[in-house]
């Protein structure tokens, strides 16, 4: 079986790897690319958890979403000048990951800080613990899942070119402890912190007209939504906040109370999934509407307290 396999030499007339080929082949410590491949599928080496180097050939054009996804003994990665295609998420949960590289005759990708960029969008395609984001306005947006599960990332720090941040782009960095949103950005992506089980502080720039910040919670400013929240967030009872956004808290593991004031109307889908150390919740009873997902995974949960009428609660 695949999980006893720990050394392969793909022969020369292949020309593709796979969707899944070697999906957790967990004891596979080397293997051999011949030039005559040009695509790597998506999770093509997805849970090869002993492989800590892979030569990537200068013939492979396409890399899929997730291909070395976590690789967790991966500890750097080269890509070569033929790649013009890669997906997202393609680093996400590489712990060990401390170097990316691109080769510089690349025209459709470049390497700088330890960060996968795309040339000509400005996008951050991936980056690892590391990683520190250019500040001379060369990166513009971070892709969906850039930084996804890469939990020894202790730090980053987005600099104030950025104007776009991909859903799930920092999920599960697990020992991320604080997170400044500068004024430039103006969109964001959903379970952009979910799983941030060490997030202690969420800050947004003064200037930013778009989102800003309050008890360490990131708000959009036009609908009143609570986009992001982490362990210590107090919601805000001034009105700032009508609604819980989807996947707000998501994951946030150490999160063990939480209040939801008065003026929050609604709560979105599995807006607390997964948020096992909550034990308590009180709910205003201005709160006309909740998911039926939203305490999903909540395995401590032993109070819900509403503070509205019996016949409000049942509506």
């Amino acid at each position: 079986g695949c999980t006893s396999l720990t050394r392969i030499t793909i022969p020369n007339s292949v020309t593709n790897i796979d969707v899944s080929a070697f999906f957790g082949c967990t004891s596979l410590t080397s293997i051999t690319i011949p030039n005559s491949v040009t695509r790597i599928g998506g999770t093509a080496f997805s849970y090869c958890t002993s492989l800590t180097s892979i030569m990537i050939p200068n013939s492979i054009t396409s890399i899929g979403n997730d291909a070395f996804s976590y690789c967790e003994g991966l500890t750097g990665i080269t890509i070569p000048n033929s790649v013009t295609s890669i997906g997202s998420g393609v680093f996400s949960g590489c712990t060990s990951l401390t170097s990316i590289t691109v080769d510089e005759k690349n025209t459709k990708y470049y390497s700088a800080r330890n960060c996968l960029i795309e040339t000509a969008t400005k996008t951050l395609i991936s980056g690892c613990q590391t990683s520190i984001i250019p500040t001379d306005g060369s990166v513009t947006s971070i892709r969906e899942r850039a930084f996804s599960h890469c939990m020894s990332l202790t730090n980053i720090t987005i600099p104030n070119s950025v104007t776009s941040i991909g859903r799930y782009a920092f999920s599960g960095c697990t020992s991320l402890t604080s997170i400044t949103i500068p004024n430039s950005v103006t969109s964001i992506g959903e379970s952009v912190f979910s799983g941030c089980a060490s997030l202690t502080s969420i800050t947004v720039d003064e200037k930013n007209t778009k989102y800003h910040s309050a008890g360490n919670c990131l708000i959009e400013n036009a609908t009143k939504t609570l986009i992001a929240g982490c362990k210590t967030s107090i919601i805000p009872t001034d009105g700032s906040v009508l609604f819980i956004g989807w996947y707000a808290f998501s994951g946030c593991t150490s999160l063990t109370n939480i209040t939801i004031p008065k003026g929050v109307t609604g709560i979105g889908y599995f807006a607390f999934w997964n948020c096992t150390s909550l034990t308590s919740i009180t709910i205003s009873d201005s709160v006309t509407s909740i998911r039926g997902d939203v305490f999903f995974g909540c395995t401590s949960l032993t109070s819900i307290t509403f503070q509205g009428t019996k016949a409000q609660w049942n509506q």
